[in-house]
């Protein structure tokens, strides 16, 4: 049995729902807020997202937090869409 466009979606956010919950009660209350606005973004940003989810919790926090500069002009558009979520 295939699944709809629709199934596949919400599939895709609730393993990013999953990815998002962290180590860090900070990061989980950012990161799932953000989500909400994950089906806006454009594939090149859904990639860095997907990015920044590799990385470990505290070095995503500070990313976050502008402790550490962006890796390039995509990251830093992603970091301040999530800071203003």
């Amino acid at each position: 049995m295939s699944r709809t466009v629709k199934e596949e979606d919400q599939l895709l956010l609730e393993r990013l729902r999953w990815r998002c919950r962290r180590g860090l009660l900070e990061l989980d209350l950012v990161l799932l807020k953000f989500i909400e606005q994950y089906a806006a973004l454009d594939m090149a940003l859904r990639d860095e997202f997907d990015r920044l989810l590799d990385m470990p919790d505290t070095l995503l926090w500070d990313a976050i937090c502008g402790r550490i500069p962006p890796l390039n002009q995509s990251q830093q558009a992603l970091l301040d869409k999530i800071n203003k979520a």
